[in-house]
């Protein structure tokens, strides 16, 4: 049971004690109590501005004087501690404490975290101390023809290698085998049925892995998340998905622009892919990688301008403004500007005084958190077609039945037929 609250008769007969004989022994007597609790009533007394200056009580400061028709008003407060030192790298999360009934800190404990600035710093460092090493590859011999003022765009977003979805929870099953197999099948139907071309822009908007850590957690909110496999494995097929997309572009266009944007779900590992992808493709000159650091990316082609965002800092309807201030000089030399979002799993487009803005679907399947919740989309990529002079002329979607060949989750899930036939 707490103790209760000292009244203020018995704080201020304390205060009149000690004004009087100027010893907290012979107060103490006078009142008839322990000197611990006498010091205990005097300090309460001191932090309800009863003691006036002088002199202050050791441990304590005066926190406001305040001048009234009746006298001075002197309110002292316990000393603030000392400072306390962060661990390097940290920053202060948090703080819990233990208080008596009059509001007094008796014990309390910090709690800290990693500084995510010196998290990204440690990233950048460490990619720029592995990257001399990593292997160039070889340049891969142009295609024979191509349609010169032709663009194709292939648009994927929210892959999530690394997320584990169990079809009876959320309606699909979904692991790090299918995501891999998924969207380079995906991506082989596209560029099978893509316009000849020039260049492709590889559009991957972000949220390419689930998790960005050893722990299955958002990186920002700590949100648990069904995670499938080791990091170091998801890192490996990643690795391994996006080189063999990439040789598939090659293989039909002239050339090919890379834009790997970071999401929530990912901005370490989206910084430490684009700066490998630049240095494994930095002897390919048919290769561009965007290894920007910043959250908006944008591609010019002729007169036409295509702008990138996750779209977890901005949406739909007020990321044309960012993108038309953040890359003044190409929206003001453009005639068709599109900027494309991601995040929320869903189709909208939005036509704006500015450009058109649309958000994609994703073809990755749902984890438990989205089947929970009110939010219904669809499962699709886009690739769209752009001409230098006249912008968008072609667009084809592809939703996963439409590409992908026979495939179950790489678990002990039985197919969902089997089961209800049984």
């Amino acid at each position: 049971m707490p103790t209760p609250k000292l009244s203020d008769e018995l704080a201020q007969e304390a205060a009149d004690a000690f004004d009087a004989l100027r010893s907290k022994t012979e107060a103490a007597l006078l009142l008839g109590i322990s000197r611990t609790t006498f010091n205990d009533r005097l300090k309460i007394a001191a932090e309800r501005g009863m003691c006036g200056t002088k002199p202050v009580l050791p441990g304590f400061r005066i926190a406001q004087i305040s001048n009234t028709p009746n006298g001075d008003y002197i309110k002292q407060k316990p000393e603030r501690g000392e400072s306390w030192a962060l661990p390097d790298g940290h920053a202060v999360k948090g703080v819990s404490a233990l208080v008596d009934a009059d509001g007094r800190t008796i014990q309390q404990w910090v709690k800290t975290n990693k500084a995510a600035e010196d998290q990204m710093a440690a990233f950048r460092a460490m990619v720029d101390a592995l990257k001399e090493d990593l292997p160039r590859l070889e340049p891969i011999a142009p295609p024979e023809a191509t349609v010169a003022d032709r663009m194709n765009q292939f648009i994927v977003t929210d892959s999530h290698f690394g997320m584990l979805a169990w079809a009876e929870e959320t309606g699909a099953d979904y692991d790090l085998r299918i995501a891999e197999q998924l969207l380079l099948d995906w991506f082989a139907a596209s560029i099978a049925g893509a316009p000849l071309a020039h260049t492709a822009v590889f559009a991957q908007l972000g949220d390419l892995m689930h998790h960005d850590a050893l722990e299955s957690i958002t990186p920002a909110h700590h949100h648990v998340l069904d995670a499938d496999s080791r990091l170091q494995k998801i890192i490996r097929v990643v690795i391994r998905t996006i080189r063999r997309a990439i040789a598939m572009l090659l293989a039909r266009h002239q050339n090919v622009h890379v834009v790997m944007a970071s999401g929530n779900h990912d901005p370490a590992s989206s910084a430490w892919l684009r700066e490998m992808l630049a240095v494994m493709y930095e002897d390919e000159p048919r290769i561009k990688i965007d290894n920007s650091p910043s959250l908006y990316y944008c591609h010019v082609w002729g007169d036409t301008l295509n702008l990138y965002h996750h779209g977890h800092k901005a949406d739909v309807n007020t990321v044309d403004r960012k993108f038309a201030a953040e890359f003044r000089r190409e929206f003001g030399m453009s005639r068709f500007a599109y900027g494309h979002i991601g995040h929320k799993h869903s189709d909208e487009g939005i036509k704006t005084s500015l450009m058109y803005i649309e958000r994609h679907e994703t073809l990755a399947g749902r984890d438990a958190y989205a089947a929970s919740g009110p939010w219904m989309s669809g499962r699709s990529a886009k690739r769209i077609t752009y001409d230098k002079r006249f912008g968008e002329v072609d667009r084809a979607r592809m939703t996963p039945e439409m590409v992908a060949g026979k495939y179950a989750a790489a678990n002990d899930n039985e197919p969902v037929e089997q089961r209800r036939a049984a």
